[in-house]
């Protein structure tokens, strides 16, 4: 087959889905070598350039021709391209393909990661809510398949959307490789002194913003067993700030501790040594940082209410959002038990499984073959 990718992520954004658009590409690429792979993007950064994907024998990196204008052309422009490359198959990875694709003949596949801005349009700018509808109710409707990254994103699609859930596969994500082996004493020693990483702490992985819902996280650590700190690593935003105004009002400034510039390299030691990981997020698509702590070996605490439980699995803990004493509770609860942690770190480990790569490709490959089909 000759498969193509929306690439402008993969070829320029070097966290969230730029990793998982590299992801997906790379691992298929490797797996089913017999195919050939064209990666569409307008332009691509100098360092993410020279990554091995991008010098593999069937990844094929596609540039807008001399002459043609990079405005507008992942959505309108790049038609022309991939009816010269003869794909068969042109996959969206984030929610969005080209205008008029179908009347090109080739068929079409759209990844779906969330509806978030409609669930939760308080979190969002009028613009950007009116821009992402527009573009993943178009794609929804014209795409031949849909992907949906979790059962909750599926339902909402077809809620929101009305769209018929045979048209609709979920197929889980994966996260880095990097996570899911053991780290060496002498990088976890080296992370420990760069950080000044406590002896025991509680972890949260994701951006400082409303969402996700951190203030929950603080306002439960004063009734937590002071022995343990809370380590944070994520890009600020405006909402950082009323995180900081909390923390000194409770007098919490010797509790938490805020990462900056945190190599992604350094992430998976950082996971290892903590001793839980709680992400009390009001609502998600699929919850990459869950599956990256069960991997490590971490107990997990998350919130109800999107799809923290699919990642997470039966085997972590779930509270409310909106209960800082359940939070408080559950917390101190996993903390204090030895015997709890030890069975939520080997049976998170076996349920995570689902989500190694072989298995996310073989899901992918399949969908694919399907949206081929006579």
């Amino acid at each position: 087959m000759r498969i193509g990718y929306d690439g402008k992520r993969a070829a320029n954004n070097q966290t969230g889905l730029g990793n998982y658009s590299r992801s997906l590409i790379e691992h298929l690429a490797q797996q089913f070598p017999e195919n050939q792979y064209f990666v569409y993007t307008p332009k691509i950064k100098e360092k993410l350039h020279k990554l091995p994907l991008f010098s593999s024998s069937n990844v094929h990196l596609e540039l807008p021709q001399k002459g043609s204008s990079r405005l507008f052309w992942r959505s309108l422009g790049i038609k022309e391209q991939l009816v010269k490359d003869q794909l068969d198959l042109f996959h969206g990875l984030s929610h969005e393909i080209p205008f008029g694709l179908p009347k090109t003949g080739i068929k079409s596949i759209v990844t779906m990661h969330d509806l978030i801005f409609l669930r939760l349009p308080q979190y969002y700018k009028l613009i950007d809510r009116q821009l992402y509808r527009f573009k993943s109710q178009y794609a929804c409707k014209h795409a031949n398949r849909i992907i949906a990254i979790s059962e909750k994103t599926k339902q909402d699609i077809v809620e929101l959307y009305q769209i018929s859930p045979n048209r609709i596969d979920v197929v889980y994500q994966s996260c880095d490789d990097s996570f899911k082996v053991a780290v060496n004493d002498d990088l976890k020693a080296e992370v420990t002194q760069t950080y000044q990483l406590p002896e025991k702490y509680i972890l949260n992985v994701g951006t400082i913003e409303g969402r996700k819902n951190l203030l929950q996280l603080v306002r439960a650590l004063p009734t937590v067993n002071p022995i343990y700190k809370l380590v944070v690593i994520g890009r600020p935003t405006a909402y950082a700030k009323l995180v900081e105004q909390e923390i000194s009002k409770l007098g919490l400034t010797e509790r938490i501790i805020f990462l900056k510039n945190v190599p992604f390299s350094h992430l998976p030691a950082i996971y290892r040594l903590a001793s839980l990981f709680v992400l009390p997020s009001y609502y998600e698509g699929f919850g990459i940082p869950i599956i990256e702590a069960l991997y490590s070996q971490v107990p997990v605490i998350a919130a109800t209410g999107s799809c923290l439980e699919e990642a997470g699995g039966p085997f972590s803990k779930y509270v409310s959002p909106d209960d800082v004493n359940a939070l408080a509770k559950a917390i101190n609860q996993v903390l204090a038990d030895e015997k709890l942690q030890a069975d939520m770190k080997t049976k998170g480990l076996q349920y995570v499984q689902r989500f190694n790569n072989d298995i996310v490709n073989e899901q992918l490959m399949n969908c694919y073959l399907k949206t081929l089909a006579p």
